[in-house]
C-alpha cells in the first residue's frame, strides 16, 4: 500500500542476530495518517512493552526519532516519494538530508536502513526515474559521514511490480520497468550488500478473489497445499507463495543472491461490506500464524534456508487513511493503546498461541484464463476514491493513461464515455483499465490511496466500466 498502505506489529529480532535479514524477526510499521494517535514517546513506550525490537517509519519526523533515542529499538526511516526529485537532482541535497535525518540521532537511535521512497512504481506523480539515483546520492552521504556499513539503502516495492506472480515459478518483473529501473536497482543493492524491500498483502488477493483462493491457504491455516506445476513445490500459503514469486523474478534476471526483507504485510480487522475476509478473528489468525511462521524459522519453497525479516502492517488503526473501511483498521492496537486482538509477541508467548478459525468457507483454488489466481466468479473493478483529493486524483489519472498505459480513448471528448464529464467519473474508468488489463494483480488499483475495488459493476452515467478478460 503506499499501498500503502504492508508487515505489522510486533518485530521480534532474535538476540543472536545483528543485520535485519540475519534471520527471521518480526518488525512493525510505525504509520501516523490519523489526528488521534499518542505521543511519539508513548509508542515507543508501548513498543517496547511489547518486545518490539525494530520499527519503521515513512518520514524522519523528530519527535519520533528523539523518542527512539536509547530505546534499543532499531529503525528504518522513509526518505519520502516527494523528496526523491531533489535527492536525484542535488547531491548537496542528499548531504543535507542524510546530516539532519540520520546523522543528528545516530547511533543513539539506531537507524540501520533508509527506505528512499515507498512503492514508487506506483506513484502517480512519476518519480520512477528518479529512484536509482536518488538511492545512490543517499548511499554517497552515508559513506561521507562512514556510515555505510552500517545503514543499508533500499525502496520498498509493491507487488504490482511484478508482470507474472502465480504460479510462483513464473514470477517476472513488469517489462516496461526492467532496464529503467529494476537492474540498474539490483545492481545497487548487490554493490551495497543490500536487500530488496517488498510489501506483499494476501489480504488484497483473498479479498478480490475469494470464490478462488481458500481462506485456509491465505491464513496460514492447515491445508492441502497448492503445487506450483513449474518447479513441482507445494505451497501452503499464500504469502510463502507472494514471496517466492518475487525471488523468481529475481532469479530470472540473474540475481539470486539478492536477498529480501518484507516491510509491509498485514490483514484489516474491519472493512466495508464488500470486503470479503475483514473482520477482527482473520486478521488476528494471519498476524498472529505469520509471527510463529517467522519466528520459528524457515524460509520459503524456494529459498527454505533464507530466514525473513517482517514488518507488519501498522502499530495503530489511522483514522485518516482514505478509501474503503479496510485502509483505516490494520491497526495491531485502537489510538488508545488497547489492543484490537491478542496475539503473541515473542517466542515465550508462542508457547501458549492458539490461532483460531476462519470466518468465511473454503474455496477451491482454480487456475485463471491467463495462468493467474483470478476470480472466475465474482469479478471486481477498481473505481477512484472521491475522498482522495482532486490533485491526488488528477495525478493519478494523467499516470494511468500515460506511463500506466491504459486505454484511455473512450473518455476523451465526444467519445462514449466523456459522460459524465467528472474527475471521478474519468478517473475511475482509466483506473479500471489499468486494473484489467494488468489482471485485477494485487497493488494494481491502489494509485497512492486514490482507488479500491468494488465487486459490483459500476455504471457512471450509461457506461459501465468495462472487463478486459
Amino acid at each position: 500500500m503506499e499501498k500503502l498502505t504492508i508487515c505489522l506489529l510486533f518485530l521480534f529480532s532474535l538476540s543472536l542476530f545483528s543485520s535485519i535479514a540475519d534471520g527471521g524477526s518480526i518488525g512493525v510499521n510505525y504509520g501516523r495518517v490519523a489526528n488521534n494517535l499518542p505521543s511519539a514517546s508513548k509508542v515507543i513506550a508501548l513498543l517496547k512493552s511489547q518486545g518490539v525490537e525494530r520499527v519503521k517509519v515513512y518520514d524522519a519526523d523528530p519527535a519520533v526519532l528523539k523518542a527512539l533515542s536509547g530505546s534499543g529499538i532499531k529503525v528504518t526511516v522513509d526518505l519520502p516519494n516527494e523528496l526523491l526529485y531533489n535527492a536525484a537532482k542535488r547531491q548537496s541535497f542528499a548531504y543535507s538530508w542524510v546530516q539532519k535525518n540520520v546523522a543528528a540521532y545516530y547511533p543513539s537511535t539506531q537507524i540501520e536502513s533508509i527506505a528512499v521512497g515507498n512503492e514508487v512504481f506506483v506513484d502517480p506523480h512519476n518519480t520512477t526515474r528518479f529512484l536509482v539515483l536518488a538511492m545512490k546520492n543517499i548511499h554517497q552521504a552515508l559513506v561521507k559521514y562512514n556510515f555505510h556499513d552500517k545503514i543499508k539503502v533500499s525502496s520498498p516495492i509493491a507487488l504490482s511490480a511484478l508482470q507474472n506472480s502465480y504460479p510462483s515459478s513464473a514470477g517476472s518483473f513488469r517489462s516496461e520497468l526492467i532496464e529503467p529501473v529494476i537492474k540498474p536497482m539490483l545492481d545497487f543493492l548487490r554493490q551495497t550488500g543490500s536487500y530488496l524491500m517488498v510489501n506483499c498483502y494476501p489480504f488484497f488477493a483473498y479479498e478480490s478473489n475469494s470464490d478462488v483462493i481458500p481462506l485456509d491457504y491465505a491464513l496460514f491455516h492447515e491445508n492441502p497445499g497448492v503445487v506450483d506445476a513449474g518447479n513441482g513445490l507445494r505451497y501452503f500459503s499464500l504469502f510463502d507463495a507472494q514471496i517466492d514469486a518475487v525471488n523468481a523474478a529475481l532469479s530470472g534476471l540473474k540475481y539470486d543472491d539478492i536477498k529480501m526483507v518484507v516491510t509491509e504485510t498485514g490483514w484489516p480487522s474491519k472493512g466495508d461490506e464488500t470486503e470479503k475476509g475483514a473482520s477482527v478473528d482473520n486478521a488476528a489468525s494471519y498476524n498472529g500464524n505469520l509471527v510463529k511462521r517467522i519466528l520459528t524459522g524457515g524460509g520459503t519453497p524456494l529459498r527454505p534456508k533464507e530466514e525473513l525479516t517482517v514488518f507488519l502492517f501498522a502499530i495503530f488503526n489511522e483514522n485518516k487513511k482514505p478509501g474503503p473501511t479496510s485502509e483505516r483498521n490494520f491497526g495491531l492496537f485502537y489510538p488508545n493503546e488497547k489492543k484490537v486482538y491478542d496475539i503473541p509477541l515473542t517466542m515465550e508467548g508462542l508457547k501458549h498461541y492458539v490461532d483460531r478459525p476462519p470466518v468465511a468457507g473454503n474455496h477451491r483454488m482454480q487456475k485463471g484464463k491467463k495462468g493467474n489466481v483470478t476470480a472466475l466468479a465474482g469479478q471486481t473493478w477498481c473505481v477512484a476514491s472521491g475522498e482522495s483529493g482532486k490533485d491526488n486524483l488528477q495525478a493519478a489519472l494523467d499516470y494511468a493513461c500515460g506511463e500506466g498505459g491504459a486505454d484511455c480513448r473512450s473518455i476523451q471528448p465526444g467519445s462514449t464515455c466523456y459522460n459524465p464529464n467528472t474527475l471521478e467519473a474519468h478517473a475511475s474508468f482509466a483506473f479500471n483499465s489499468y486494473y484489467q488489463k494488468n489482471g485485477r494483480a494485487m497493488g494494481s488499483c491502489y494509485f497512492g490511496g486514490a482507488a479500491f475495488i468494488v465487486h459490483q459493476q459500476p455504471k457512471y452515467g450509461s457506461c459501465e466500466l468495462p472487463t478486459e478478460d
